[in-house]
């Protein structure tokens, strides 16, 4: 049993957005609170209690270990392109990439062994066989997994060298006087919060990020990113910097549902890269899902159409 100790620096916070601030998904928070795992003073708390300054919060997680292998399972997959040496999916927002501490499986890993059997590549090791990048479970959108070494090898190395590009579309706060830009600044693990990241000169590493506004909206922004390299949580780290942090991010963003989502509205809309055995070059593109859609008309009408 893992005892982790958060404590409240400000009054009439809800707990469970605390702890959602604090480095847990707001859905693991509640189910946390609801399983009496967060206790005050003692006591339980339910989810919709306030925080007062002060308080702290003792969570007591269940620190049971990650099996030694995934699992096959029927879990539904995407497909938007398939071969002998790689597939591309269209991960929706919510599900995992590959099994971790909290998620032992229901993840994209789990239903790509059930798709593939043993057609994936190894290189990612037992827990993450053909996974060649990542994305956020709270992002959706395209993914390329390898399904041998010898593809795996040349995507990573496309990957390395950027020839394998990679376009989000993304919601944030406030607008923009420029219509593009680059941010350029280092990314390293936050030196209070090891589940957090942030721009920092320390133990970092390279990190840019493309932007250009598709439309603006009253107090929003739809963008596009295009990365030039690809940092843990890059395009939500580099936004919240320069002060447009992504609508619904509940780490680095307002911490709390928005706009009815909870999570990130980002979304991994294109993928160019090099075809590893002919050489072709490749580009694939999954439509806004219904989630990005709903936000955008929630947030009214586009103000250059005003």
């Amino acid at each position: 049993m893992k005892i982790t100790t958060v404590q409240a620096q400000e009054s009439g916070e809800r707990i469970d957005a605390l702890l959602a601030r604090s480095g847990y998904t707001r859905s693991a928070a509640a189910r946390l609170i609801a399983a009496g795992q967060v206790t005050r003073e003692g006591q339980t708390v339910k989810k919709s209690e306030l925080a007062r300054a002060g308080d702290v919060f003792l969570i007591a997680e269940d620190d049971t270990p990650v099996p030694a292998s995934a699992a096959a399972q029927d879990i539904p997959l995407d497909v938007v392109y398939e071969d002998a040496d790689l597939l591309v999916v269209n991960k929706p927002r919510g599900l995992v990439v590959h099994p971790a501490p909290g998620h032992p499986d229901g993840t994209l890993v789990n239903a790509l062994l059930h798709h593939c059997g043993d057609s994936l590549s190894g290189i990612g090791g037992e827990m993450r066989p053909g996974i060649v990048h990542r994305i956020d479970r709270d992002t959706s959108g395209l993914l390329i997994v390898a399904k041998n070494d010898f593809a795996h090898q040349s995507l990573s190395a496309q990957l390395a060298d950027r020839s394998l590009s990679r376009v989000y579309e993304a919601v944030v706060h406030g607008g923009f006087r420029a219509d593009s830009g680059t941010v350029n600044a280092p990314i390293g693990r936050h030196p209070a919060d090891r589940k957090r990241m942030t721009v920092t000169e320390k133990n970092s590493r390279h990190a840019v990020t493309h932007w250009e506004v598709i439309e603006r909206y009253a107090g929003f922004t739809h963008i596009r990113c295009k990365l030039e390299t690809g940092r843990t949580h890059q395009i939500r780290v580099h936004m919240a910097h320069i002060g447009h942090p992504l609508l619904g991010d509940m780490v680095y963003g307002a911490g709390k549902p928005e706009k009815g989502l909870e999570g990130q509205c980002l979304h991994a809309r294109t993928l160019k890269f090099i075809h590893p055995r002919t050489g072709e070059p490749m580009e694939l593109a999954s439509p806004l899902p219904e989630y990005f859609t709903a936000v955008l008309a929630r947030l009214g009408p586009p103000l250059d159409n005003q």
